[in-house]
């Protein structure tokens, strides 16, 4: 596939970079309460994401009118991460398959990120309680 693994794991150097600008964005409950994921994903006009590799890092950088933000991870390893609202978390980033899974934790609550590549786009599902955000972001 085309996914977020490529050819080479993030320890063979300065990989590739892959950016993605946003498109749609779907975003439903089933329990009514859509405040928190409506802030973390509805208020950032058309963000750009880059995800690259850096050593033994991976760098996820967001940038939007609103805010740029950048995180610098390795897979697997917990790291304290402030979100563009000011939360901050205690947050883990591993890789299913070809599903970078990115979980922010604070104040006993849990938001969950999967960012995966179909079709050659990027797809971000946020999860939070019982709210569902889904975010199709577009080859830059």
């Amino acid at each position: 596939g085309d996914g977020l693994r490529g050819g080479r794991g993030p320890a063979a150097g300065s990989g590739p970079k892959v950016a993605f600008v946003t498109g749609n964005l779907q975003l439903w409950s089933r329990g009514g309460g859509v405040g928190f994921a409506t802030r973390q994903v509805g208020n950032v006009t058309k963000p750009t994401v880059i995800i690259s590799s850096e050593g033994d890092k991976v760098v996820i950088r967001t940038q939007s009118t609103f805010k740029n933000t950048e995180i610098s991870f390795k897979l697997g390893e917990e790291f304290d991460e402030t979100t563009p609202d000011d939360r901050n978390c205690k947050s883990v980033v591993t890789l299913d398959g070809d599903k970078l899974v990115h979980v922010q934790k604070w104040d006993g609550k849990e938001t969950n990120f999967v960012r995966e590549i179909k079709d050659g786009k990027m797809v971000m599902t946020l999860t939070f309680g019982d709210v569902v955000a889904v975010r199709h972001y577009e080859k830059a």
